[in-house]
């Protein structure tokens, strides 16, 4: 179970910092300067947790064009929240009406693209299974 849940709370912790933080740069910096030291920070903490992890030194056989075509994604996806902040949008509404149009436009994705089956009926089965398992946990 730990193994589907700790990415989850990865996410949620990282995505709390990440809300508060964009939130947190003055509107007087530039939100595109701001993003390199972001990218420096990020970059360095990525850096030392692959030679961390792998300890291999071939960074050719670790990525590929989706790895470029990502770094384009996470510029605008910084970028848009530095500005949605920048517009007036609360925290907790900005980021609620973001994820919600991301979360419709991700069934659509799934479906055209991966062949995901959408049902409102059904859980898919490793949603039951980590289901039963946080449920078993709490017993």
């Amino acid at each position: 179970m730990w193994q589907m849940l700790w990415p989850l709370l990865l996410i949620i912790i990282s995505n709390t910092f990440y809300n508060i933080c964009t939130k947190s740069i003055p509107g007087n910096l530039d939100a595109f300067g701001t993003l390199i030291i972001t990218y420096i920070a990020g970059g360095v903490i990525a850096l030392v947790l692959f030679f961390a992890r792998s300890g291999n030194f071939n960074f050719g056989a670790n990525f590929n064009w989706a790895s470029v075509i990502l770094g384009f994604a996470i510029v605008g996806l910084e970028a848009g929240y530095v500005y949605l902040f920048r517009a007036g949008w609360q925290i907790s509404k900005g980021s609620l009406i973001a994820n919600t149009c991301l979360a419709i436009v991700l069934i659509i994705v799934g479906r055209v693209l991966y062949h995901e089956e959408i049902s409102l009926n059904e859980k898919p089965s490793h949603s039951r299974d980590f289901s039963r398992e946080l449920d078993g946990s709490m017993l």
